[in-house]
């Protein structure tokens, strides 16, 4: 994917608007396409680049916690080491007044609030990434070659990333006729203890979620130098010590990847010709996590092996078509191609694993007590391919008026084989456009565009093997192998999901371009779509597709640019734009019931996302106080909240975002930055859970004396005093609603200073060309969310099955650098 890619070698990012425009594409571009476009050589003397930026990041703490009342039960502080080690996670203590008081490490502390734990546990992460290129070109060809090296080291203490690439274009006129183009990019990377993002024990994120007066340094160095084993410090095992995760933790993931291809043009005269490209990209990807010796939860602190395995994944593309590029008179052109393409995936995974370390600290599978025998965890293979015919015609007339359409025929080896008309699918698309300032001048109008669309693109399964029923071995029994069905009830009728979209915009521009506007309004509706379901364990199965889903989304996108001023020496330009989409699922399974996607699992399970029939999804469900006919808040014979109905609290995909970019130009020197937005989602946070249940959130304060709220089922006023503890745990675990929030905020994204030495600068300088230097910043602040205590963009995971989700992950980065961009003659 791009993020592999050398940022120094990519010429050009193009965003294909709108669905006719991605149509050509096929199913992957059902979400929009991304064309980049890499460096090349250009005509001209013999050339070198030398780029260098470097980049610190630095964790930032999103929490608003409350730091009146310490570590402890019930509204006392810790007697004894033991009774600190039972509450080093809860600050339901009394007040912090400065006393010392036992830790539970037996040292005496202050009973004081402590508030720089995410400050200090995280480090300065840096990035260095240097490059070099040289390239050339003539008349009959050009070639571009570069190097570079990218060395991180994250906030996150012993974990780092090494990459380098190596990216080749060439270009060589074979004859007259005949060119061809090879494009070639290596990548060697590294990464060294990749933090665990997820609420699993390994993430050390979730054990910073200390009592408010607890330093974390205490914890350090997380393990006992004679033993090797993690130092607790709390009573639950699965809590694992933070400094133990990033001292002890292995987690080093390798990657080789080649990306290839390979083109050649023939043009057979001025107006026709042909053409064949090659695509290759293959991934050897190598794991070997291990949960260390000494790690608290495992047998008898022995640890475990959790993987070492490699897998080659890769993906072979071939293209052949025959285009036409024509003047029919001095006022038709066509523009026109037919071609077919085959794409060919494979991906094949082996894994070891064992638990229960013999020797401490030898971490290979020959020392492990048990060896992981279960052939369905340890060889994986999937196989697919796309067989597709496509065509594209443009027509234009006097440059003003065009027409367009584009077809594209696919059939998908991962659909059923029973009916082969379920495989194929056809997605045409057609789009015009006028240029109505050509007819007639209009005042103060430079140019002014109408274009409209509608396009009809497919799709397929993610994953092969959806529609069949598959078998997979299990761990021996007595030495002999076991069987099972899978757990996903295949779907025979799956077929290719259709995305219809109709669109109309315009693009205006005033004043020699001083002022623009481009504006947009679409529908978009889904058919057929495939999404997860679940099923009683009583079918025999878990999961599946089902292939009866439908999605409408309608949105407006409106984009302003301005250059309020320009003169010989300054400009300042201005870009804003705004989307807002309003999204409705038509249609889930036949019986239109609610499609569970992902829960969190710090509130038990009783939140989840979900495809809601009628509603903007995915839909977060959680539940609410049960209240009574005058609204009061129903507790039960313990003076504790009642669980009430499961409603649904909002959708996680936004009505509302966008930008504001500001660019200020004076002679060399340019200022530039970004603004953005996102208002109208809701987040399930896992955070705002675990800060609830703990006493750390400020919602906890009401009642720390003892809480006395509500009526009871019979509606007379609740007469139980509960404790803040036992209140607030309750809120937790029951009103899962407490556990979301709102996903609105504004950021100052990005903000750039820089300065061009131009070539005539160094007129007499030997070799230099040019220099540029960039002073960069990135996330440097919130200016406003409406979340007390997470990054609203914080996420447990970028599948659509947690979005919306916030787990406890890694904090929030701002980041600063420097680039400085070197060309030489």
């Amino acid at each position: 994917g791009i993020g592999n890619l050398n940022p120094d070698d990519i010429e050009t990012m193009t965003v294909l608007k709108g669905q006719s425009a991605s149509a050509l594409y096929g199913s992957r571009a059902s979400n929009g396409v991304i064309l980049i476009t890499t460096k090349k050589g250009k005509r001209g003397d013999f050339s070198v680049e030398y780029n260098l930026n470097y980049m610190e990041d630095r964790a930032f703490n999103n929490t608003d916690f409350q730091y009146e009342y310490g570590q402890g039960l019930n509204g006392v502080k810790p007697a004894n080491a033991t009774q600190a080690q039972a509450t080093s996670r809860m600050s339901w203590g009394g007040k912090l007044d400065g006393s010392m008081f036992t830790q539970f490490d037996g040292n005496q502390y202050a009973y004081s609030a402590y508030k720089d734990n995410i400050k200090n546990f995280y480090r300065t992460g840096s990035s260095f990434t240097n490059t070099v290129a040289v390239s050339k070109g003539g008349e009959n060809g050009a070639f571009r070659v570069s190097v570079s090296n990218l060395d991180n080291n994250s906030i996150v203490r012993n974990s780092g990333l090494d990459r380098k690439t190596v990216n080749l274009n060439v270009e060589q006129k074979i004859t007259s006729k005949l060119s061809i183009n090879a494009v070639v990019n290596f990548l060697d990377e590294q990464s060294k203890n990749r933090a665990q993002l997820s609420d699993g024990p390994l993430n050390a994120n979730n054990g910073l979620f200390l009592a408010n007066n607890i330093n974390e340094n205490i914890l350090a160095p997380g393990y006992n130098p004679t033993t090797g084993f993690e130092t607790r410090y709390g009573d639950d095992e699965y809590a694992t010590n933070p400094w133990f995760v990033v001292n002890q933790y292995v987690n080093n993931i390798s990657r080789k990847r080649l990306i290839s291809s390979l083109s050649t043009r023939y043009d057979f005269t001025e107006w026709l010709y042909a053409q064949a490209r090659l695509g290759y990209d293959q991934s050897n990807d190598g794991v070997f996590k291990v949960e260390p010796w000494g790690t608290a939860y495992t047998q008898n602190q022995h640890g475990n092996l959790q993987e070492q395995s490699s897998a080659l994944t890769y993906e072979l593309n071939t293209d052949a078509l025959i285009g036409v590029t024509k003047d029919i008179t001095s006022d038709f052109s066509i523009d026109a191609m037919i071609g077919a393409n085959m794409r060919k995936n494979q991906w094949e995974y082996q894994r070891v694993a064992g638990s229960n370390f013999i020797l401490p600290y030898f971490y290979t599978l020959s020392n492990v007590l048990t060896v992981n025998t279960n052939p369905g965890d340890n060889y994986k293979f999937t196989k697919k391919q796309v067989n597709s015919a496509y065509y594209s015609v443009e027509l234009s007339y006097k440059r003003f008026l065009t027409l367009s359409t584009t077809g594209r025929y696919d059939t998908y080896s991962t659909l059923a084989n029973r009916d082969k008309s379920l495989r194929r699918i056809f997605t045409p698309s057609v789009s015009g456009a006028f240029i109505f300032s050509e007819l007639a001048p209009i005042s103060g109008l430079t140019s002014g565009k109408l274009r409209a669309s509608w396009a009809n693109t497919g799709g397929e399964p993610a994953d092969p093997y959806k529609t069949s029923l598959y078998y997979s071995l299990g761990s021996p029994l007595n030495g002999i192998p076991v069987g099972s069905f899978s757990t996903d009830q295949p779907n025979l009728f799956l077929k290719p999901f259709r995305l219809t979209e109709l669109e109309v915009g315009t693009e205006l521009k005033f004043f020699e371009n001083r002022l623009g506007l481009d504006l947009a309004w679409y529908t978009r509706k889904t058919r057929d779509e495939i999404m997860p379901a679940s099923y009683s364990s009583a079918t025999g199965f878990t999961s599946g597709f089902v292939g009866t889903g439908s999605t409408k989304n309608t949105g407006l996108e409106v984009q302003v640019t301005g250059t309020p001023v320009k003169n010989s020496n300054f400009s300042w330009t201005v870009t804003a734009n705004v989307t807002t989409v309003k999204n409705t699922i038509l249609e889930t399974d036949a019986d239109g019931k609610n499609q569970t996607l992902g829960s969190n699992r710090g509130t038990l399970g009783n939140a989840v996302t979900a495809f809601v029939k009628g509603y903007s999804g995915p839909q977060i469900l959680a539940y609410d106080y049960k209240r009574s006919a005058s609204g009061d808040i129903i507790v039960d014979d313990q003076g504790l909240p009642v669980k009430g109905d499961l409603i649904k609290m909002g959708s996680v995909l936004p009505k509302w975002y966008g930008g504001l970019t500001n660019t200020f130009n004076y002679k060399a020197l340019s200022f530039s930055f970004l603004i953005d937005y996102n208002f109208g989602n809701k987040v399930l946070s896992a955070t705002e859970y675990y800060s609830i249940y703990r006493g750390l959130n400020k919602m906890t304060l009401e009642g720390r004396e003892g809480v006395l709220k509500g009526v009871t089922e019979g509606g007379t006023p609740n007469t139980v005093t509960a404790t803040a503890q036992n209140y607030y745990a309750a809120v937790a675990q029951r009103i899962t609603s407490s556990s979301v929030v709102d996903g609105d905020f504004i950021k100052l994204r990005q903000l750039t200073l820089g300065y061009m030495l131009s070539e005539s600068v160094f007129a007499k300088v030997p070799f230099v060309r040019s220099v540029q230097v960039s002073l960069v910043g990135r996330n440097l602040a919130i200016l406003m969310k409406k979340s007390d205590n997470i990054d609203p963009e914080s996420s447990f995971g970028s599948n659509v099955k947690y979005y919306g989700i916030e787990g406890t992950s890694l904090p929030s980065t701002r980041s600063y650098g420097v680039n400085l961009n070197f060309k030489f003659k």
